[in-house]
């Protein structure tokens, strides 16, 4: 009996990349998904340090003000996802799967799915906690978040996505009201694995593309940035940035835009343009 192919995934991972410069390539190749150019395609990346503030964000969640953070070389951004306020940093893998969503729902919860399956691979046992409400969308190691979530979909089509934390500093989460939960632990691939266990971001990244396009039934292609249309310059003083395991030093912000931070929650049912969530699967891709 012949197997019927599933249709191609693309997956292209950019590097890092400043967050307003990654938000206007997701818009891009928004409208070329819209207009059939593009089939639905996963760019995976970093950005440089940066909190930002989705749709459900509230006053008095940038805890310390937005002076103390700049200071510190973090920038503050205003975003269309759902969620709350999150932090984006050097070390952390960032996925942004810019694909035709029938039901949101369903993707939101996939995607958490698929990140659990991916750290399942490293030797870590991680959940969902959707049930427990909007907050609490993403993946948990026991009561500590290691992914946040968060999308927004117009006309079909989504873009932002999941931040999954690998070997980053942490301290900087704690500096706010993290996902809307004043109590709440992050935690990372490095910490759960301990110092004897290197946290892999290749083999990371391979396993979050490759349980992703699994979820979803497709095949993974890779493909580079130049075969879907954009040229990604090289991000200023990013390996100066990416701060050593371990040290508690807060990455010095990239000069030019700030990353797009991962939506921590979405809405209890989401509807057409709000938040969304994570996954990841894993073979190399």
């Amino acid at each position: 009996m012949n197997r019927v192919p599933s249709s191609p995934l693309w997956v292209c991972h950019l590097g890092a990349v400043p967050y307003r410069d990654a938000l206007a390539l997701q818009l891009r190749i928004r409208e070329r998904r819209l207009a059939q150019e593009l089939p639905d395609t996963l760019l995976l990346l970093e950005h440089p340090p940066v909190y930002t503030r989705g749709r459900r964000a509230r006053d008095g969640e940038l805890v310390l003000g937005e002076d103390y953070y700049r200071a510190r070389g973090i920038d503050i951004v205003e975003t269309d996802r759902g969620g709350r306020v999150t932090y984006h940093g050097p070390g952390q893998l960032v996925g942004y799967p810019i694909m035709r969503v029938a039901d949101i729902g369903a993707h939101l919860r996939t995607m958490e799915s698929s990140i659990v399956a991916a750290l399942g691979d490293a030797g870590i046992e991680a959940r969902a906690r959707c049930k427990e409400g909007p907050d609490y969308t993403g993946v948990w190691v026991a009561d500590r978040k290691i992914a946040s979530i968060g999308v927004h979909v117009s006309r079909g089509i989504s873009t932002h996505g999941f931040a999954l934390n690998v070997d980053l500093d942490l301290e900087p989460f704690s500096w706010i009201v993290a996902c809307g939960l004043p109590d709440v632990t992050m935690t990372s691939i490095a910490r759960e694995l301990g110092p004897e266990r290197m946290a892999d971001p290749d083999a990371t990244r391979a396993r979050v593309a490759s349980h992703f396009c699994e979820a979803h039934g497709r095949s993974p292609r890779r493909v580079s940035p130049q075969q879907i249309g954009i040229d990604i310059p090289p991000c200023p003083d990013q390996p100066e940035s990416r701060p050593e395991r371990g040290r508690g030093r807060t990455p010095r912000a990239n000069p030019h835009g700030i990353p797009l931070t991962r939506a921590d929650a979405t809405l209890a049912d989401p509807n057409p343009d709000t938040a969304t969530s994570v996954t990841c699967h894993g073979a190399p891709v």
